[in-house]
């Protein structure tokens, strides 16, 4: 099924982003798909993809034209991460992180920050990176205790992060840390240059799946950070955390279309040529109805997203459209990840097809940017506020 075919079917889309989307979809088809397998299989971060993918626009997609970048809308964001994620859901996730990181400099930060990053981010130069959670403070995020002490006109930083997406290799890092008091009042964010000494990648995690995907823990030992590196007003790093956050949920949820879209594909695909009791596979209803409710699900997930994606391009409020989103769209990429394997039987479970990869791939759709249980509770406070 062809994927341009079946949006234009389902949501209007304009050229601009079907253009967009294209490009995604070539580049994936041409740097990515002849090699992620052996990616995959040898946990191999392609520092040198993030060039290519610069040259088609894909790095700067959402950093303004004044500083080298493509200036596209949500709509077009979250249509080239499903095109990369249905390819590799690694390199998705960090092109989503990289541009989420993007957008909040473009949104928060002064003309010196972005002079000095937004034009290097777009251009592949730098990969940015991201850092909030920490060994003791993951949901809760208001419980971080990484310290940003003030000295003069500057900050001293002091801390540990844990699952920091891209850490290892970024150049930037938008991180909180603890500037004073307690609670959600008293956290700052910082663009951290991870040149500057005291910046040091502690641990490398191997994970489940994503293998593409560079995850570490970053130590901050006494790192000085000019005061001019603060993004925002002090004390507001949390509400800029979750707002980057509620940005990068439209993100995962069109990481998670791409995973569910290459279930269907494969599935599609081995449905027809699998022989067995003398007819292919798919003529039988166990196999059939799997894909019929694996469309169904991928063009609901597909629908909430876009809208998600439309309500952030127009500059209107999104957050619950993004946590239904994500939580929707994770979800039936974890579910149809395993009918995939099911689908395929014994051929499956091994990595002679790629739907293993999609199943490992899956499950931390329904972690990162937020939990399940985070965006559950994001819908049930809209409707029913804090009881």
């Amino acid at each position: 099924m062809r994927a341009e075919a079946s949006r234009a079917a389902s949501f209007e889309l304009s050229e601009e982003q079907r253009a967009i989307g294209d490009v995604a979809r070539e580049s994936a088809q041409r740097e990515i798909a002849p090699y992620i397998a052996e990616w995959d299989r040898s946990h191999v971060f392609p520092r040198a993809l993030y060039g290519k993918l610069t040259a088609a626009g894909l790095m700067g997609m959402l950093v303004p034209e004044e500083y080298g970048g493509v200036a596209a809308d949500y709509v077009a964001y979250a249509l080239a991460i499903e095109e990369l994620g249905k390819v590799d859901a690694g390199t998705a996730v960090t092109v989503s992180v990289h541009s989420m990181i993007c957008h909040a400099i473009a949104k928060l930060g002064s003309d010196a920050q972005k002079d000095r990053w937004l034009e290097r981010l777009a251009t592949g130069d730098v990969i940015a990176g991201f850092g909030l959670t920490e060994p003791d403070a993951g949901s809760d995020a208001a419980s971080i205790r990484g310290s940003a002490r003030r000295d003069g006109d500057a900050y001293v930083l002091n801390g540990r992060k844990q699952w920091c997406t891209n850490g290892g290799f970024a150049g930037v890092v938008m991180a909180m840390f603890r500037t004073g008091g307690s609670g959600a009042k008293g956290i700052s964010a910082f663009l951290v240059d991870s040149a500057l000494s005291g910046v040091v990648v502690e641990k490398t995690t191997e994970k489940l799946g994503i293998h593409t995907s560079n995850t570490v823990d970053l130590a901050f030992d006494d790192v000085r950070v000019p005061a001019s590196a603060r993004l925002g007003a002090e004390g507001e790093g949390l509400t800029q955390a979750l707002a980057t956050l509620t940005a990068g949920r439209i993100g995962i949820a069109a990481q998670a279309i791409g995973i569910l879209a290459a279930c269907l594909d494969a599935s599609v695909t081995f449905a027809k040529d699998r022989v067995a009791f003398g007819k292919p596979i798919g003529s039988f209803e166990a196999i059939s109805f799997k894909i019929a409710q694996m469309a169904t699900d991928l063009d609901a997930a597909r629908l909430l997203t876009y809208r998600a994606a439309a309500l952030a391009a127009a500059g209107r409020p999104y957050a619950v459209e993004a946590s239904k989103a994500k939580l929707f769209a994770s979800t039936k990429a974890r579910e149809h990840a395993s009918e995939a394997v099911q689908i395929h039987g014994g051929y499956g479970y091994t990595t002679e097809f790629p739907v293993e990869r999609y199943y490992r791939d899956a499950k931390i759709t329904e972690i990162y940017e937020g939990t399940s249980e985070i965006q559950q509770i994001v819908i049930a406070r809209s409707l029913l506020g804090r009881l």
